[in-house]
């Protein structure tokens, strides 16, 4: 199973639009084997098409061997996040075909191509740089909507955030509406941080007020939700020699 096919526990065409917005938000961060008419020469690579009767489509895997057991047997490959293959897509008026057979099949003609890349240049709301007037807890519908993406959007960013707090927020102005309040994160990768969560909400359906993203090392309500990137992968272990083998020869 690959990320792609455990979102897609209910087959992509078939799941609801708040399901379809963070599969193809998955798709957008994955990458992808696209099939050519041949090796690349002179850093230019031409992708295979298929004629279908919904149009042309260009045919990629997130697995290699997926790949190769469509086609039949070895096949001339490109790797690329599934952004950038949308985009040039997508210009084209192109579609693509992504592991057909499997769980995560998806067929996306240009038109859902093109609805992706647009998502994908969505900027950040940034939190207003003054102290909320009031911070309490989010509304269960902001809990139901954001609990499940935000924390597989931390599984991202293992290294770069250290808390991610959703909470309601009331601001001087009297404006209302949610924030995200991250904290442990090097003022360096604050614009990625931003811009990989603003993309995030893009794929959901929009919460009344919106919902901000700020940074900030602040005591929180407890009512907030709390959530922190699971822990690095541990190093592995060094090779120990068996004391007892024969000595190796140069």
């Amino acid at each position: 199973m690959t990320p792609l096919d455990e979102l897609c526990q209910v087959p992509f065409h078939d799941a609801d639009a708040p399901a379809r917005a963070r599969i193809l938000s998955r798709l957008a961060d994955t990458e992808l084997f696209a099939a050519l008419l041949e090796e690349p020469a002179d850093d230019r690579a031409e992708l295979q098409l298929f004629d279908l009767p919904e149009g042309r489509f260009a045919l990629a895997c997130d697995r290699e061997e997926r790949l190769a057991g469509f086609v039949g047997g070895p096949v001339a490959y490109i790797a690329m996040p599934g952004r950038v293959l949308a985009g040039a897509l997508a210009d084209e008026g192109r579609g693509l075909l992504v592991n057909p057979g499997y769980a995560s099949q998806l067929m996306l003609d240009a038109e859902v191509l093109g609805w992706l890349v647009r998502a994908l240049q969505a900027r950040p709301s940034m939190a207003p740089d003054e102290t909320a007037r009031r911070l309490g807890a989010p509304a269960p519908e902001a809990v139901a909507l954001l609990a499940e993406p935000l924390a597989q959007r931390l599984g991202d960013m293992i290294g770069l955030v250290g808390r991610l707090a959703l909470v309601m927020a009331e601001w001087h102005d009297g404006r209302q509406g949610h924030a995200l309040i991250l904290a442990g994160v090097d003022p360096a990768h604050q614009g990625a941080v931003a811009k990989a969560l603003a993309e995030l909400l893009a794929f959901l359906p929009e919460l009344p007020g919106g919902v901000d993203i700020g940074f900030a090392e602040r005591d929180l309500p407890r009512e907030a939700l709390i959530l922190e990137p699971p822990p690095p992968p541990p190093a592995p272990e060094p090779v120990r020699r068996d004391p007892s083998a024969p000595p190796r020869l140069r």
